[in-house]
């Protein structure tokens, strides 16, 4: 599909069919979502450029994300989406600099990319030219991601609250039990999606410190250009910082559930061993009278079996009671 948005233009035109003849000059951005082979051809002869395939966009070498051919910049971010229905993906999208317009390459539909119509119609007034287009798409981005890390940031304190402190009831513990492989597994998602966060903000910040340096990005205006650049540089440093915060958060927080666990399973084995050595006394006098000797005294006494029952009783009671006195209970 291929979606073009003219100067100052605040609709994105979706054409079903490749265009027959040249694209208008006024075109600023070429928007190309799964194109066909006919879609990039067309791109490729208005622009004189060579499109990256999909097998080059998913490489993860610095030299094949971001680079200078023909007098255009090339320039392969991976972003996050699906966010909202865990777990989430990522998906790369080349953005192309060439004189004023701007190409977006992708084979899926970011959250910013669904979107656009609504945000063009709002807030699309000023975009002139591709490198317009282009900052205005970061801004939006950089937004994307903040929101998903902040909601991410949102599930983990709630998180953290459920395992810490709401476990309390009037002063007593709770008897309800917190479900802690739940737990450990909105742990992961959220772990998951800190490390897809973090993954696109460091290749954001690889594009942005490419365009700030690049001559082909500048158009004219290479002081603005940079300062765009720099104060977009900036954001996505500062939510690369508190991705790092949240992935110490979460690592923090898997300690302690799998501590809680541990705790747990030590109770079920301590309650074992309480109720072994309970009936092990009453065990060991039921044994003794069991056995079959013809000359044991108790077997012609008439208070004997109720002697033995209450020996068995005391045995297992005296225990009981000495573990409760230690706190071992």
């Amino acid at each position: 599909m291929l979606g073009t948005l003219t100067r100052l233009g605040r609709e994105l035109q979706v054409h079903e069919q490749p265009p027959s003849e040249p694209l208008s000059s006024d075109i600023v951005w070429l928007d190309l979502k799964a194109p066909t082979p006919e879609e990039v051809r067309v791109v490729e002869r208005a622009l004189g450029i060579a499109m990256p395939s999909r097998e080059e966009m998913q490489e993860i070498e610095a030299s094949s994300r971001v680079y200078e051919e023909n007098e255009a910049l090339f320039l392969t971010a991976t972003l996050v989406f699906h966010a909202d229905e865990p777990p989430p993906a990522t998906t790369e999208v080349t953005f192309i600099l060439k004189g004023e317009r701007l190409v977006t390459l992708r084979y899926d539909d970011p959250q910013p990319f669904r979107t656009i119509k609504t945000r063009l119609e709002r807030s699309g007034a000023g975009l002139s030219s591709g490198q317009a287009v282009f900052f205005w798409l970061m801004d939006q981005i950089v937004a994307r991601l903040a929101d998903i890390l902040e909601k991410t940031d949102l599930d983990v304190d709630q998180l953290s609250s459920a395992v810490f402190g709401a476990a309390t009831k009037n002063g007593k513990r709770s008897t309800q039990r917190l479900d802690l492989v739940e737990t450990v597994e909105r742990v992961g998602r959220g772990g998951d999606t800190t490390a897809k966060l973090r993954e696109s903000l460091l290749t954001l910040q690889r594009v942005l410190l490419a365009v700030g340096v690049s001559e082909l990005a500048a158009l004219g205006n290479r002081k603005e250009t940079r300062a765009r650049a720099k104060a977009l540089v900036r954001d996505v440093q500062s939510l690369l910082d508190h991705t790092a915060f949240l992935s110490q958060k979460i690592g923090f927080l898997l300690e302690a559930i799998l501590g809680l666990i541990n705790i747990e399973q030590n109770n079920i084995i301590k309650l074992f061993s309480v109720m072994a050595v309970v009936f092990l006394p009453p065990t060991l006098i039921a044994s003794i009278y069991g056995m079959n000797f013809e000359y044991m005294p108790e077997l012609a006494w008439p208070l004997g079996y109720p002697f033995a029952l209450l020996l068995m009783v005391v045995s297992a009671v005296l225990p009981y009671l000495l573990f409760k006195r230690r706190g071992w209970l």
